[in-house]
């Protein structure tokens, strides 16, 4: 895949709620981490010149690699601007010593997650897989770099795939905006063209050429691989040291450099499916590896505060959101102000409000203030870089490869050196009206979606069963044997007497503390008759400040903390853990004493409204209510609609009453994760939750059983989309109680599970129908479903489902072969605790337990349901939940070929 530069806060912008209020984390949220407290790092460069640095963190059984190569697609021949993208692609291929074939079983089998992404400077390959498999996957990576195979059938067939991948990005309209945008900031460049490619440059794209650009570029002096998790650092570099060290090095070609020459000030306009519009101005910036990027990113960092001036038109009433983006690359960079206003709002005017607050910020500077509040967060994330594995790789990796540091501390000194007159005068610089890029993103009705009547009938299937693929003997004497994990260790659970449960999990690989919490409710059935959208407005005026603090003060005690901390149904703290009873006191000030300022409240509710105007016609939006129709039987609460008269007739008084009836501490679950004991977690809840009452019986929160639903279709046009988006689902009455769906786990890892499934292999590899798909089970305590889901071109998309259908009627009509079953038990058993691979992760597992009502051990309970799964178990499950006749297909995009 790709990984183009995206404006995150763009993208999660098609609905109000909390995760449009908090601004998106710039890149420099991951790279700036002093790493002067954690384990010891292990260094060496190999004769053949292949750097090394391994990192050791103890928070799961699990290891992470991250090869990065030194080029991407500022490297690719002219005309051709996939090349990177595509040889990418190749490296799944095959190589000398390791097929395709045996690359797909092994990476089914290592039950890891594995893939790769191609940008302007970098292509990077990662792995996280059990830790005691790292050999395998140092194995896997030294062979494709020794010797890709890389032939004309293979390209052939990938050509199909990734074609679809242009499709899908194509009919992105973040990405057209960001694409064109960096063809005018870097005109005359090799970033003028993003990695992705297009497909008249696949299509002349050879073998040849791939193996062109793979002998320059792929050598490992012109690599560094990074590695990090539970391993023994001189064990591993002994490893490395017997599989890579015998790779020749390759003289490199000279490098491209680029220096963009300045734009002109122009503007853009784009219609999306979105269902509010974005009005943007771009400023070219600094790049990663620039010596004023600290500033240029805490520059980024005050403009994106909640407590700048940009932000400030939100609760002013002037936009839907407000914020700032920072899109860095390795040489060069840009940023984008934007603001979202309603379907049909004054775009104009909104503009001129953005580039008025700019126009201040560049005469008059921020406040310093603000920078030394950006500045000591930029160097608190420190400690939380330990929480999770695979990050803890990133982060490294993104200080070597893309900055060309030493190590993150790098950047953290740089971070301390940036002062405020320095921010200033960057400002002054940078945010120059005559180099700005203006673009209004204008929302565009969806039709109305268009029914038909379903299909169905028997198929014959005949295709015939994969054989067996035989492992280099390497790999078969690594996974050979399928054992059962240890049980994870066990979390300390209490239930405090106002009936909260307070879930501990001590991990003391940093000195950080995360809590994650939620409060079970069904907005479906709590918000009253009318009053739809009531949920809407409690939770965003939970940013709006508490009893104690108005919103500007909370957010300044919060950054003085310093700490993260969103409120609301599902809410969040991360805190250095000696802070941790400060910031729970915040966090718990806002859950429990939210202001609900009456002057908020009538502008939230107004956005809210205007908001959802455009959203009842969002492609995306009628996309996800047709799924739910062709679910759930008519009058069911999940088909309730929150409409702008809706909205607009709650009062302040709906929303006190809501909050009133909604959260309660016998209906909340914290998770304390970190470094922390049991001991002192609860001491600290005890103080800050323990006096939250609940009034009244508990609130009937899970949803009526349902009928199994019929085969029907939609369509949803989207006039933005070049690729349809297709589901196929179907409602079963399985529920998570049910021990079946341990066998329909083991199923569906066969069906959809990944590159080696049965959907990929049909879908993909063999037909190019599809870029991406997937196949997955959803059940809660009352509902279960089933889905079937890809992205196709309009002319394959009838030809995508026949094929998806196929396969699903041959899992009930013949048992999953032994070699299937094996590969998918392997699979799900080392999978299990790469779902602890970061404290996260951890929170998360346990929250969605407690929504379920599973026991806290189930994940144990799974692994011996898997391990004992059976053939003919799975079948007999398949056939008793599944119904091949049964299934809806809800498309979005282009009319497709019925």
């Amino acid at each position: 895949m790709t990984r183009p530069l995206l404006c995150a806060a763009l993208m999660a912008g098609t609905t109000l709620g909390t995760a449009m209020v908090a601004p998106s984390p710039a890149l420099a949220d991951i790279v700036s981490v002093d790493m002067q407290t954690a384990a010891p790092v292990t260094r060496e460069t190999l004769s053949n010149g292949l750097r090394v640095v391994i990192v050791q963190d103890r928070l799961a059984p699990v290891v992470t690699t991250e090869l990065n190569y030194l080029v991407g697609s500022s490297e690719a021949p002219a005309g051709f601007p996939g090349t990177a993208h595509a040889l990418e692609h190749m490296m799944f291929r095959g190589s000398d010593g390791l097929d395709k074939d045996q690359l797909a079983v092994l990476g089914a089998r290592l039950g890891g997650s594995y893939n790769a992404d191609t940008i302007e400077d970098v292509t990077q390959y990662f792995y996280t897989a059990p830790a005691e498999d790292l050999g395998v996957l140092l194995r896997i990576e030294a062979l494709r770099m020794k010797g890709l195979t890389l032939s004309e059938a293979d390209w052939d067939k990938e050509r199909g795939a990734i074609e679809q991948e242009v499709s899908r990005d194509l009919s992105s309209p973040a990405y057209r905006y960001i694409s064109q945008l960096q063809s005018i900031l870097f005109k005359g460049t090799p970033y003028e063209h993003d990695a992705l490619g297009t497909r008249p440059s696949f299509d002349r794209t050879t073998a040849a050429l791939l193996r062109s650009f793979y002998e320059k570029w792929y050598a490992p002096n012109n690599a560094i691989l990074v590695i990090a998790g539970d391993v023994d650092p001189q064990a591993t570099l002994a490893q490395i040291r017997d599989i890579f060290g015998a790779i020749p090095s390759r003289p490199l070609p000279a490098r491209t450099p680029v220096k963009p020459a300045p734009a002109p000030a122009q503007t853009l306009s784009f219609p999306t499916d979105y269902s509010v519009g974005f009005a943007t101005i771009a400023f070219p910036m600094p790049g990663l590896s620039a010596e004023d990027f600290a500033t240029a990113d805490i520059l980024s960092d005050v403009l994106a505060s909640q407590r700048g001036a940009l932000f400030q038109l939100v609760p002013a009433g002037k936009a839907l959101y407000a914020g700032f983006e920072f899109a860095p690359k390795k040489q060069a960079g840009f940023g984008i102000a934007l603001a979202a206003f309603p379907k049909g709002g004054d775009s104009k005017k909104v503009l001129a409000d953005v580039s008025s607050v700019l126009a201040s910020i560049r005469e008059k500077g921020v406040p310093a203030e603000l920078v030394e509040a950006a500045k000591t967060k930029e160097v608190a994330q420190l400690e939380f870089s330990a929480n999770s594995v695979s990050g803890l790789a990133e982060i490294w990796s993104q200080a070597l490869a893309f900055k060309n540091l030493s190590s993150p501390d790098d950047m953290i000194a740089a971070y301390r050196a940036v002062t405020p007159e320095g921010v200033n005068r960057l400002a002054a610089q940078l945010l120059d009206p005559s180099r700005a890029v203006t673009a209004v993103l204008t929302p565009e009705s969806s039709g109305k979606p268009v029914s038909g009547s379903g299909f169905g009938g028997a198929e014959s299937f005949t295709e015939v069963p994969e054989k067996p693929v035989k492992l280099p003997d390497w790999a078969e004497s690594a996974l050979a044997q399928l054992n059962v994990p240890p049980p994870a260790p066990k979390p300390d659970v209490d239930v405090l007497p106002n009936g909260l449960t307070l879930i501990v999990h001590p991990s003391h690989v940093s000195h950080t503390v995360e809590v994650a919490g939620f409060v079970r409710h069904n907005a479906d059935l709590q918000e009253p008759k009318g009053k739809e959208g009531v949920e809407d407005v409690t939770e965003e005026l939970f940013s709006y400040g508490t009893q104690d603090h108005d919103r500007l003060a909370f957010r300044k005690a919060l950054d003085e903390v310093p700490a993260w901390a969103s409120a609301g149904s599902g809410f969040s703290l991360r805190a250095p853990s000696a802070k941790f009873e400060p910031a729970m006191n915040l966090l718990a000030e806002n859950e429990l004493r939210p202001a609900f300022p009456q002057q908020d409240f009538t502008i939230v509710r107004q956005q809210i409204a205007q908001a959802q105007a455009g959203q009842l016609v969002a492609p995306g939006y009628l996309f996800g209510r047709a799924i739910e129709v062709a679910l759930s039987p008519k009058g069911d609460p999940t088909l309730r609609e929150t409409t702008p008269q809706s909205v607009m007739g709650v009062t302040l008084n709906d929303v006190k009453q809501y909050y009133a009836a909604v959260w309660r501490p016998d209906m909340t679950t914290i998770v304390v994760t970190g470094d922390v004991t049991p001991a002192q977690a609860r001491s600290v809840v005890e103080k800050t939750f323990g006096g939250w009452k609940a009034v009244g019986p508990k609130p009937v929160v899970d949803l009526p059983t349902r009928p199994d639903s019929k085969a029907s279709r939609a369509h949803v046009p989207d006039h933005s989309s070049l690729q349809d988006t297709v589901t196929l689902p179907e409602s079963i009455g399985l529920t998570a109680a049910n021990p079946d769906h341990f066998l329909l786990t083991v199923g569906n890892e066969v069906l959809g599970g990944g590159f080696s499934s049965r959907l990929y292999r049909d879908l993909r590899v063999k037909t190019g129908y599809v870029y991406n798909v997937s196949s997955s089970f959803d059940w809660s305590r009352t509902r279960g479903a089933y889905s079937i889901s890809f992205g196709a071109d309009p002319d394959k998309v009838g030809k995508a489902r026949e094929a998806a259908q196929r396969d699903l009627r041959a899992m009930q009509d013949t048992p999953i072969s032994d070699n299937e079953l094996l590969i998918a038990k392997s699979a799900l058993l080392r999978g299990l605790p790469l779902g602890r691979a970061s404290l996260g992760a951890i929170a998360g597992e346990y929250l969605h337990l407690m929504e379920l009502g599973l026991p806290l051990d189930t994940p144990d309970i799974a692994a011996k349901a898997y391990h004992d799964a059976t053939a003919e178990g799975v079948r007999n499950a398949f056939r008793k939940w599944v119904r091949t006749n049964d299934l809806a297909e809800i498309v979005k995009g282009p009319a497709p070929k019925w």
